[in-house]
């Protein structure tokens, strides 16, 4: 029954996302036909069959049963539905053929300049309400690397302490791993390590990992120190309270709360704690672990760090917005290009219906609301960069054919269209085909 549920509600979440994503692009083409006088003859959601809606004035507004997407069918136009019957005829005032090349340019990029609108008022809307906290680079004091970890792997070491990427100094703790940086043609971490920077450089060979394996976040800096006792648990039991700093374990020094959560999960026995208290005050503490090797205690959270909190008028948010939507269009190229390059898999990395569901769902599971809206941006701008590829059928294809009759200052024949516009549909078809059967194997690999 519990798997039910969680599948309901990824598919609710997925759903939720898509809508917003195909309304507000498919809106684009629909305002910029309109404001060209091009009569628009249905505004889907969803591909065929039609399942119900109203029509009102010329448009029929209906839903498709197909919820993989969705099309706006303007008159004069050859789409999606591949519907070529009124080719014999003269072009009408209010078809789409009979409008000038930059007219017709203009709906045909509508629909990608409004998922990047999109993009933008969302990440401006978070900005201006809730503002955003960043933890200082500063503050953090060092990291923590275990064994055998992705970063251990790449070349960092317990007690490195972060100051840079990519030759630049950034202020905050998060300017490390924005898209733009973990994407750009190299990756390289520089960190203090005792009196010495030394440069730690992630091969391209090991971008595959990190969404597997994971690298360094917050997490990797939280100190030993205890936020609060459960009460009634072991922790509480012996005298553990809240501000407690763990300096060792069985007489092994430590720093940070991931050592101190791996000397207790392997623990067999009873650990002996040195202990420094909030009042400067050290003791030690032998404590044994539940049955499921807790202590009942809990970690810091980011408040462990000097947190600069922002808030923006709604100019300095849109700015934002801009900016956060920049970061990830270079991303998202950035990715595409390493993957075309062969630097990183395209199998690991290019996700179809399921895998993108899921990270939604995840980031929903995350964030909440925040976290649902983050991901919606986010795949708003994938989808503008992927309708606007130079495929027939995608707008990218129909801008090549806009860009050619610009050029030539003749269309290529509706013949030739046809063919090209059915080639580039059964290339999506076998793309999908590829990328569902894709995530289905690492969903059981």
């Amino acid at each position: 029954m519990e798997w039910i549920l969680s599948l309901l509600s990824t598919l609710g979440i997925f759903a939720a996302a898509l809508l917003i994503l195909v309304f507000f692009h498919e809106l684009g083409h629909f305002l910029a036909a309109k404001l060209f006088g091009m009569r628009v003859e249905r505004f889907s959601l969803g591909f065929p069959p039609r399942i119900f809606g109203f029509k009102k004035g010329e448009t029929d507004y209906c839903i498709g049963a197909t919820p993989l997407g969705g099309y706006v069918k303007i008159s004069g136009m050859i789409d999606e539905t591949m519907d070529d019957d009124y080719l014999d005829e003269e072009p009408k005032p209010w078809e789409y053929r009979s409008k000038p090349v930059w007219q017709r340019i203009i709906v045909i990029t509508a629909g990608v300049i409004f998922n990047m609108i999109l993009a933008v008022l969302i990440f401006g809307g978070l900005a201006f309400s809730t503002g955003e906290e960043k933890v200082e680079l500063d503050s953090v004091d060092s990291i923590y690397v275990a064994q055998n970890s992705l970063a251990a792997q790449v070349g960092f070491q317990t007690g490195d302490k972060l100051i840079g990427v990519n030759g630049e100094e950034v202020p905050y703790f998060s300017d490390l791993f924005t898209p733009n940086k973990m994407m750009a043609s190299s990756l390289n971490y520089t960190v203090k390590r005792g009196n010495e920077t030394v440069t730690v450089a992630v091969p391209d060979s090991l971008l595959n990992d990190i969404g597997k394996r994971g690298f360094i976040g917050l997490p990797n800096a939280l100190p030993s120190k205890i936020r609060s006792v459960l009460d009634g648990s072991p922790a509480d039991k012996v005298g553990l309270k809240e501000g407690d700093f763990i300096t060792a374990v069985n007489g092994d020094k430590i720093t940070h709360w991931l050592q101190l959560v791996e000397k207790i999960s392997t623990s067999e026995d009873s650990l002996n704690l040195m202990v420094k208290r909030s009042s400067g005050e050290t003791t030690s503490v032998t404590v044994m672990p539940n049955e499921n090797n807790k202590l009942g205690i809990y970690a810091p959270t980011k408040e462990a760090f000097h947190v600069e909190r922002f808030s923006y008028g709604p100019l300095q948010a849109l700015n934002v917005g801009i900016t956060k939507t920049n970061e990830t269009v270079s991303g998202i190229f950035g990715g595409f290009s390493k993957m075309f390059s062969g630097d990183i898999s395209v199998r690991d990395n290019l996700g179809g219906p399921v895998a993108i569901a899921n990270v939604t769902k995840q980031a929903t599971d995350a964030g909440g609301a925040v976290g649902f809206w983050n991901i919606t941006a986010f795949l708003s701008v994938t989808l503008a960069i992927m309708n606007i590829l130079p495929i027939p059928v995608l707008d990218g294809g129909h801008l090549m054919f806009l860009i050619y009759e610009g050029i030539t200052r003749r269309e290529p024949s509706p013949k030739v269209r046809m063919a090209l516009q059915q080639i580039g549909f059964l290339l999506i078809i076998a793309l999908f085909i590829f990328v569902t059967f894709n995530d289905i194997l690492r969903q059981f690999g």
